[in-house]
């Protein structure tokens, strides 16, 4: 019988971002902020910018490097094998002000560039750094209150005939080029041409963006618009909702961002996991260096309809499955069970989200943690049984 623990509860990072709130992780979970600094997110994970400490021994100790000394047992043998580490990072992420439109490379297009850059001698903390590694970062959000984030493209239609409402002499012919060459060439072309837009052009253009919106600020879409505006003023991304679907998420409800899609999160609280990476190439709505012939060249120029952006979760014994697309990943949420039998074979993080949560294990240990706290469950844990009144997630792959 093994005598090492099963259980570890976890000590997190919390990021403070400007865009953070500095009132809803304390609201949701009781975690308190007496210096009202944004809690922009909590960092679940071996992530070397926000590494998560557990308990070995009686000794605080980087998860990073208790999984490094005997990465086969605690994160399993075939994990092991095929990414080298804990390959996925969670985190509860709680937006105040809207986060950059942002595009993350695909796992190629990471590996190349990361390589590139390094063989260039850019400094890994450089400002005009694009590659921070060389993975890819696809990533899935499960709203914890109502969500708003725009993700991937609107039909191409559907973008002529936003721009052609607001008739700005100044991107005209960009709109007339898009019309007549409604596909993905027509609206790369287009994309990189309003993203470049720079002096007098670029003013002109966002100045009159926002006189039709504050003239039609009724209309959800341009009331967006202007309130992306105060916080980021003449910013090229304010044309963004009109290119990008808009949505809010349900507390419940998830999404999945894709490499190589134009997303950005507005404002809400939502539990996200994502491949263990910190790639990002910006599109606007930030102060940050923005390199956009690189971000065009990462980006699928190809709508997403709008119906299929909400992933729906298969539904078994109280537990909602998402049906995550790669292998760094798997995400599961469970509600009011009682001593509910759980096997893995990976590294598992589970989050208690509204109520407390008890695991306990056939050898006898047990844990109990209450919301807004996590543990880590090493892969040679095998079956293990879970508890709560409320709602837990589980991260794992």
């Amino acid at each position: 019988m093994s005598t090492s623990p099963r259980f570890y509860r976890m000590h997190n990072v919390i990021q403070d971002y400007a865009w953070g709130s500095t009132t809803s992780i304390g609201q949701l979970f009781g975690i308190e902020n007496p210096e009202s600094m944004p809690q922009a997110e909590i960092w679940m994970g071996a992530h070397q910018n926000g590494c998560s400490q557990i308990d070995v021994d009686g000794k605080p100790t980087l998860l990073s490097d208790f999984i490094d000394a005997d990465k086969a047992t605690l994160v399993g043998a075939q994990t092991a094998e095929t990414f080298g580490e804990l390959p996925y990072l969670f985190k509860v992420l709680a937006a105040e002000k809207a986060l950059s439109i942002q595009v993350h490379p695909s796992k190629a297009q990471a590996e190349a560039g990361f390589a590139k850059e390094e063989e260039l001698g850019i400094l890994r903390t450089a400002g005009n750094r694009n590659y921070k590694d060389p993975n890819h970062k696809p990533e899935l959000v499960y709203a914890l209150t109502p969500y708003q984030a725009m993700n991937g493209f609107r039909e191409f239609a559907e973008i002529v005939a936003n721009f052609r409402k607001l008739e700005i002499a100044e991107i005209n012919a960009l709109v007339d080029a898009l019309e007549a060459n409604q596909n993905e060439a027509g609206l790369e072309t287009f994309f990189e041409a309003m993203l470049s837009l720079d002096g007098e052009v670029k003013e002109t253009s966002v100045a009159k963006l926002l006189a039709y919106a504050e003239a039609n600020k009724e209309q959800e879409l341009f009331a967006l618009i202007l309130d992306l505006a105060e916080q980021y003023p003449g910013d090229i991304g304010l044309f963004a909702p009109l290119m990008l679907n808009t949505l809010t998420l349900q507390p419940g409800e998830a999404m999945f961002l894709y490499a190589c899609t134009p997303h950005a999160y507005i404002k809400g609280t939502g539990l996200e996991i994502m491949a263990n990476s910190d790639n990002v190439l910006r599109a606007g709505l930030t102060p940050k260096y923005m390199d956009v012939p690189e971000l065009v060249a990462c980006t699928t120029c190809q709508p997403i309809p709008f119906d299929s952006l909400l992933m729906a979760p298969k539904v078994e014994n109280g537990a909602e499955h998402y049906p995550i697309p790669v292998p760094d990943f798997k995400f599961s949420v469970y509600q009011q069970v009682e001593n509910q039998a759980l096997t893995t074979d990976s590294a598992e993080i589970l989050l208690a989200v509204d109520a407390p949560l008890t695991l306990s294990h056939e050898e006898g240990e047990t844990v109990t943690i209450n919301k807004g706290e996590s543990v880590f469950i090493p892969a040679n844990a095998g079956t293990y049984l879970a508890s709560s009144t409320g709602k837990f997630a589980r991260a794992y792959n």
